[in-house]
């Protein structure tokens, strides 16, 4: 089993991609099953291809959905990016002065304790 290439799903119409993969996932039924009742399999790698080829036509077909519900965006150019929002000082100082307090409240605690 050859792999699929990406270029030829994506160039495949809708229901072609549909009945391709109907067909792999019958041949990985089959294949495991196979593999279940101890038989060897002819190719010992066809398991994985069979697989990788169903996981290439649903992520075509799942591209092909988002872009139908969502169209292209236009990307922006670097100089239109927002500029970070700066924190503003008060805050900051509030931050501090607790933080403050709450360590001179501990040197206390540990000055009484070593009395």
């Amino acid at each position: 089993m050859a792999l699929l290439k990406t270029k030829d799903l994506r160039a495949m119409r809708p229901d072609g991609r549909d009945t391709k993969l109907k067909e792999l996932n019958d041949e990985l039924m089959h294949e495991r099953g196979v593999a279940a009742m101890g038989g060897a399999p002819a190719s010992p790698g066809k398991i994985r291809a069979i697989r990788t080829n169903i996981a290439r036509i649903m992520t075509v077909q799942r591209e092909l959905e988002l872009a139908i519900e969502r169209p292209a965006e236009v990307p922006k150019a670097k100089s239109e990016k927002k500029p970070k929002a700066p924190v503003s000082l008060p805050e900051k100082e509030a931050v501090d002065e607790v933080e403050d307090d709450d360590t001179k409240s501990l040197d206390r605690e540990d000055q009484e304790e070593k009395k």
